[in-house]
């Protein structure tokens, strides 16, 4: 059976405290684990559905992040999400004639972003973005000059 759901590809490490993750059979996304970055990109060619967005959790340097974004197909028009070790993060989305914009997120962006697209699961009311950690809501986004 075809699942309806848009694709979050999530490229994840093992050995660090994960993120509780939006990813059960009722989610808004369907979100599909993949271990290396360098798998991105297979399987962003190789996706039988639309791919909204993919997000590199702890698992890319920034050139690796650099590199993933001058690779990515040019028909690829959804978000690519890094966050490093310390819940900052830069979000690249699609600019409106051509290329991709990027944009620093503080740890309360991110968590607001990953709580508005339903990425992360609430426990108790509050957003859990990664074991242990909660952050403030800020529904800014700090553009990267």
């Amino acid at each position: 059976m075809r699942d309806p759901r848009r694709i979050t590809l999530v490229s994840r490490r093992t050995d660090v405290p994960q993120r509780h993750w939006n990813a059960g059979p009722q989610a808004t996304n369907h979100i599909i684990f993949v271990g290396a970055v360098s798998v991105l990109n297979f399987a962003l060619d190789h996706a039988s559905q639309d791919v909204e967005r993919i997000v590199i959790d702890r698992t890319a340097t920034p050139e690796e992040f650099l590199e993933l974004l001058t690779s990515l197909p040019t028909a690829f028009i959804g978000d690519v999400l890094m966050i490093d070790g310390h819940d900052g993060s830069i979000l690249s989305t699609a600019g409106r004639a051509d290329g991709r914009l990027l944009y620093a997120l503080t740890p309360a962006d991110l968590k607001f972003y990953l709580e508005t697209n339903h990425l992360v699961m609430r426990v108790g009311g509050v957003t859990r973005v990664a074991a242990g950690t909660r952050a403030a809501v800020s529904p800014r986004i700090a553009v990267a000059a």
